[in-house]
């Protein structure tokens, strides 16, 4: 019921994840990246905590490798979890438990990985990491770009009604945490979000960092 990508952007040092499912709130539940350590996306009949502990690990020095064993050894559902990981140098480890639900494939590149279950193809993952890799531009547009060629793809067998996308880089917080959480076309309203909030995500940083320095906000009331 899920389709993703996590990546990180070796010129920025940027890490972030793009997914959509047909399930409600997704990216709520399956997202998982911290600033400096990597990502994690946790999914198919979804353990979060599994991608909060994927990301102690990676921020205490695990490779993606490590943290995966660990995560699988650690829970006794590991047949029902699909996880898919990058750590902070652009390794990627990828599990499918052997009852994640419908077809399911996984496909990696170079510091990335797709994965996906309840898919129409087991393609549908290559083709995300295929448009990811031909990709240029800013880590979060990327990611949005990736996860439309999974939908043109195939997608999931079924209509997807959610979408996230979430992007970390030099600061303690997200700089981008965008949700569709119930949409009849959640990626293209995703990135319609994306397209009013690109231009206006340095300032929110700026404002963060240095108020003195930072542009105002130009709405009614702040002259």
């Amino acid at each position: 019921m899920t389709f993703s990508i996590a990546a990180r952007c070796a010129e920025t040092g940027m890490f972030g994840i793009a997914i959509s499912s047909s399930s409600p709130a997704v990216a709520a539940r399956c997202s998982h990246a911290h600033a400096g350590a990597g990502v994690v996306a946790s999914q198919n009949i979804t353990d979060p905590s599994l991608g909060i502990s994927g990301l102690e690990m990676l921020a205490m020095g695990a490779t993606a490798e490590e943290a995966l064993d660990r995560l699988v050894a650690s829970t006794p559902f590991a047949a029902y979890r699909q996880l898919a990981i990058v750590d902070s140098r652009g390794g990627v480890a990828g599990h499918s438990g052997e009852r994640t639900l419908g077809v399911h494939a996984m496909a990696k590149g170079n510091g990335c990985i797709a994965a996906g279950n309840l898919l129409a193809t087991t393609e549908v993952p290559q083709r995300i990491i295929d448009a990811f890799e031909a990709s240029a531009g800013n880590l979060p547009s990327r990611l949005l770009a990736a996860l439309s060629a999974g939908l043109e793809a195939g997608g999931e067998a079924g209509p997807v009604r959610s979408a996230g996308l979430k992007v970390v880089r030099n600061v303690a917080w997200p700089v981008v945490d965008l949700r569709v959480d119930w949409h009849e076309q959640p990626i293209a309203a995703l990135q319609d979000l994306w397209d009013v909030y690109k231009p206006q995500m340095e300032d929110y940083v700026r404002r963060a960092l240095d108020p003195n320095a930072a542009p105002s906000f130009g709405v009614p009331g702040d002259e």
